[in-house]
């Protein structure tokens, strides 16, 4: 997901307030600062920012953990490391909140982790936000630059359809007052989260009739950090699109062929055809011709 987790970083650094808000719901809250930080596990894994705010006088840190499918370990059982590791680090409460991008994930997520054995109780919570249960025309609504890109994954108006709906998305987006010269970026992180439910024709087709930085956008797919890393690079960006596009996870048989391609330009080739397949069997399908 380090895609995903660069998109959510940059937004949280360039909107702190918007995703405070949007996480706490208190209208008494000022952000204070944002705060880079890298919580060693077993496996590596960045968490995303934490936003120092003061809420109704006091100070605490908002914690974001966003993930596109249910995890192993259970959310429970990481949430218990990363707000414990925050609070022993920063001395501050944590205010954690995991946020759901794909409509059929978190369903289980209970929001807590509870302990209750020999008289030992531990009890850890967090808030769970699922996008498809957010109504998002308020988001539109609002305004709030840095959750506009999220609103194609959120619950669209009665009667409005997902395409409709991600039109709609994309206009608000491009009327967001900004700088030109960051607008095409700003574009790319809405389409390449709406590409977490929407196939990348329909993204393109409607990026290119509604704005003019299809191009930006293409560019920015296929000239990304690939062009520029070793094979492990390579192959750890192309999972990363099989992962954000198709759920396909780290244990699927398919990401054990990626890690097994030694060749560096089929490897690019291949990133190339997982942002345009319109399908993963359209993707294993091109993996095997070229094999």
């Amino acid at each position: 997901m380090a895609e995903f987790d660069t998109i959510s970083k940059h937004l949280i650094h360039t909107y702190p307030a918007d995703f405070a808000r949007f996480a706490l719901q208190h209208d008494d809250l000022e952000v204070l600062d944002v705060i880079d930080t890298e919580q060693p596990t077993v496996k590596a894994h960045r968490a995303d920012s934490l936003i120092r705010v003061r809420v109704a006088g006091d100070e605490a840190l908002v914690h974001h953990e966003f993930q596109t499918t249910d995890s192993d370990p259970p959310m429970p059982y990481r949430m218990v490391g990363y707000i414990g590791r925050g609070i022993q680090q920063h001395r501050l409460p944590i205010l954690s909140i995991v946020i759901y991008l794909r409509p059929d994930a978190g369903r289980t997520d209970p929001g807590y982790y509870l302990q209750e054995q020999h008289g030992f109780r531990i009890l850890v919570q967090y808030k769970v936000i699922r996008l498809i249960e957010i109504d998002g025309q308020h988001i539109l609504d609002a305004g709030s630059a840095g959750l506009l890109p999220f609103a194609p994954l959120m619950q669209p108006p009665a009667g409005v359809d997902d395409e409709a709906w991600l039109r709609q998305c994309v206009n608000r987006a491009q009327a967001v007052p900004m700088d030109e010269a960051l607008k095409a970026s700003y574009l790319v992180d809405l389409a390449i989260l709406s590409g977490l439910v929407y196939k990348s024709e329909t993204i393109r087709t409607i990026i290119a009739e509604e704005t003019m930085y299809e191009s930006s956008i293409v560019q920015y797919f296929t000239e990304k950090g690939i062009e520029q890393g070793s094979r492990e690079r390579a192959v750890e960006d192309l999972l990363d699109v099989l992962e954000i596009r198709f759920a396909v996870g780290a244990a699927d048989p398919l990401a054990a062929r990626i890690r097994s391609i030694e060749d560096l330009q089929r490897l690019k080739q291949l990133f190339r055809s997982a942002i345009q397949a319109p399908s993963l069997e359209d993707f294993r399908r091109l993996l095997d011709v070229d094999e």
